[in-house]
C-alpha cells in the first residue's frame, strides 16, 4: 500500500457527501462499540442520577443541530485531514490513562473528543469549523461535577448561616451543621444545588447559542447561566430555613422542601431566559461560517472527488489507532496479581495494640488487604486502619468515590469538618487529609488521612491517580496504601489530639513501610 499524502483532493460542494457522512458515521460507531465500556459507565450515570439525566439528550440534540445547519455544511469541501489522527491518538492515549487508574470521567472525555478527532480526519477542518458547536454540545454528555458537591455545600452553608445572622436569628454552626431556636439543620449533598447547576448550564448555553449571533453574548449569558444557580440554590437554601422556622417547622419539611426547592429554580430560569430575550438576535442571520471561509480558501476549483478506496483506507487508519489502546488496556487487565502477604504491623515507640475504643468505622471499599487495629499509649488511644490495594482496577481502586469518611446521613456520626493541613510528622512537614467526626455519643474523633504511593506520601487525589496510571502503563508497581489514623478530641482545642496523632505517625510509619517491602517479595 502507498504511503498517504498530508491530505487528500476535494470533494466538490453539494457532490458525493452520502459516501463521506456514511463512512464518518460508521467509525463513529464502530468507536461506540470498542469503547463499550466507556461509553455504558455514562450510560449507567444518566439511568441512576437524575442529575445526569439530560445525558440521554445530548447526542439526538447534536445530531438535530447538525441537521438544522445541512443547507450550510453541504457546502464545506470534504477534505481528509490526517492531522486529525495526531488528536485520535493523544485522545487515546488519555484514555489509556484514565482507564488505568479508573478515572472514568476522564476516560469518558477521551472516548467524546476521539469521536470529534475521527470526523476531522475523514471531513476536514473546515466541516469540524462549521459544525464546532454541536461536536463540542457533545461534552455534555459525560455527567461530570461531582467533585463540586462539596465546595457547593460549603457555599450554600456560608449563605444560609450569614443570611440567618443578618436577619437576626442566632445560629451555632459546626462544618455543614448548623441549629437555629426553632430546631437543627444540615446542608447535605441534595441541598448542594449540582442538579441545578448541571440543568442551568446545559440549557444555558444551548439557549446562548440558538440565541444569538455574538460570541460576546453568548459567552456572557453562559456565564449568567453558571452563577445565577449557584446564588439561586442559597437563596432557596434560606427560603426553606425561614418558611420552617416561621411556621414553627411545620412547612418546608419533607416533600414540600424539595416542591419548593424545584418551583423556586423553575422560576428563577424563566426570569434569567426571560431576560435574556431582550437581547436576542435569533431574528438575524447567521454570520458567516467555516463553510464560507472553506470555499473561498479553496477557490471552489477543485473538482475531484476523494476516492471511495482512499476514504476507506483513511477510515481503517483512524480505528487502527483507536484500536491500539483498549487493545493494549485488556492486555495490563489479564495479567496475574502480585503475591499478598497479609498486613502486620508490629507496635512502636511505646504503643500498645488495645481494644476498639470507638465504633466509627471509615468507608474504604475493594481493598485487597486491611488492618484496623486500636492503640493505646500514657492514656492516649489511636485507631489506625490500613486500606491496601496491590493493584489499580475498576472495583479496588486507592481513590475512589466511595472511599470517605463517613456516608452521608449515618445515623450515630456526623463529619463536622474536612479539609487539607500541613503538619509535623517526625522531622518532615507534610499535608494530610484532616477530618472532624463526631458521633452521636458525644465522642468527637480527630481525623488524619494520607495515601503512600510508590514509598512516599502523596495527599493530593489527582496527582495520586496520575501517578498509579503512568506505573500502570508502564508495568512498574501501581499498587497503593491508604493510611487513616484517628484520636478523640475535646471542645475545639485540636493540639493536643493532633500532638498525639503526629507521634503516632513517627513511631509507626517505618512499620508501615516495611509492610509494603514485604509485596511480591520486594
Amino acid at each position: 500500500m502507498s504511503a498517504l499524502p498530508d491530505s487528500l483532493p476535494v470533494t466538490a460542494p453539494r457532490d458525493g457527501w452520502w459516501l463521506p457522512a456514511g463512512a464518518t458515521i460508521a467509525v463513529m460507531l464502530i468507536l461506540a462499540g470498542v469503547f463499550w465500556q466507556t461509553l455504558y459507565s455514562m450510560i449507567e450515570v444518566w439511568d441512576r442520577s437524575e442529575t445526569f439525566t439530560h445525558g440521554y439528550l445530548i447526542f439526538p440534540i447534536s445530531a438535530w443541530l447538525i441537521w438544522r445547519m445541512r443547507d450550510e455544511l453541504v457546502q464545506v469541501p470534504v477534505r481528509p485531514d490526517l492531522r486529525g489522527l495526531i488528536l485520535l491518538g493523544a485522545a487515546g492515549a488519555g484514555w489509556l490513562l484514565a482507564d488505568a487508574g479508573s478515572v472514568n470521567v476522564v476516560a469518558q472525555y477521551a472516548f467524546i473528543a476521539m469521536l470529534i478527532a475521527a470526523v476531522w480526519t475523514l471531513l476536514g477542518e473546515a466541516f469540524v469549523r462549521a459544525a464546532f458547536f454541536p461536536l463540542m454540545f457533545l461534552f455534555f454528555a459525560v455527567p461530570v461535577g461531582e467533585f463540586l458537591i462539596y465546595p457547593l455545600m460549603n457555599v450554600t452553608a456560608d449563605f444560609t448561616v450569614a443570611m440567618l445572622q443578618a436577619t437576626g436569628i442566632p445560629v451555632y454552626r459546626e462544618g455543614t451543621f448548623f441549629s437555629i431556636p426553632s430546631g437543627d439543620w444540615s446542608v447535605v449533598e441534595g441541598c448542594s444545588g449540582l442538579r441545578y447547576l448541571i440543568a442551568s448550564v446545559t440549557l444555558g448555553v444551548l439557549y446562548a447559542y440558538l440565541t444569538y449571533r455574538s460570541w460576546k453574548r453568548r459567552l456572557l449569558f453562559s456565564i449568567a447561566a453558571i452563577i445565577v444557580p449557584i446564588f439561586a440554590n442559597s437563596g432557596r437554601a434560606y427560603m426553606i430555613v425561614m418558611i420552617a422556622h416561621l411556621s414553627d417547622m411545620k412547612l418546608a419539611l419533607g416533600i414540600d422542601h424539595y416542591i419548593y426547592g424545584w418551583v423556586f429554580f423553575g422560576i428563577v430560569m424563566l426570569l434569567l431566559f426571560w431576560i435574556g430575550s431582550f437581547w436576542r438576535e435569533d431574528d438575524r442571520p447567521q454570520p458567516p461560517g467555516a463553510a464560507a471561509h472553506a470555499r473561498r480558501a479553496s477557490g471552489m476549483a477543485a473538482k475531484e472527488r476523494v476516492s471511495t478506496r482512499s476514504l476507506l483506507v483513511v477510515a481503517v487508519v483512524a480505528l487502527a489507532v483507536a484500536g491500539l489502546w483498549p487493545a493494549y488496556a485488556r492486555w495490563l487487565d489479564t495479567r496475574p496479581l502480585p503475591d499478598m502477604p497479609a498486613l502486620q504491623i508490629e507496635a512502636k515507640g511505646g504503643w500498645e495494640a488495645s481494644d476498639a475504643f470507638t465504633t466509627w468505622v471509615p468507608h474504604w471499599v475493594g481493598a485487597d488487604r486491611q488492618l484496623r487495629q486500636s492503640y493505646t499509649q500514657a492514656g492516649q488511644n489511636v485507631l489506625l486502619e490500613l486500606n491496601y490495594y496491590v493493584t489499580q482496577r475498576q472495583g479496588a481502586e486507592l481513590i475512589n468515590s466511595q472511599n470517605y469518611m463517613i456516608k452521608q446521613k449515618d445515623p450515630d456520626w456526623s463529619n463536622v469538618g474536612e479539609t487539607l493541613v500541613t503538619v509535623q510528622i517526625g522531622e518532615k512537614t507534610r499535608q494530610v487529609r484532616q477530618a472532624k467526626m463526631r458521633g452521636s455519643d458525644g465522642q468527637r474523633l480527630l481525623v488524619w488521612q494520607w495515601n503512600v504511593i510508590d514509598q512516599r506520601p502523596v495527599v493530593n487525589e489527582y496527582l495520586a491517580k496520575l501517578i498509579m496510571a503512568l506505573d500502570r502503563v508502564r508495568l512498574a508497581r501501581d499498587d497503593g496504601l491508604s493510611v487513616l489514623i484517628a484520636t478523640p478530641y475535646q471542645d475545639a482545642d485540636l493540639k493536643p489530639a493532633a500532638g498525639t496523632l503526629a507521634r503516632f505517625a513517627t513511631d509507626m510509619e517505618p512499620a508501615i513501610a516495611g509492610a509494603l517491602d514485604r509485596v511480591d517479595g520486594q
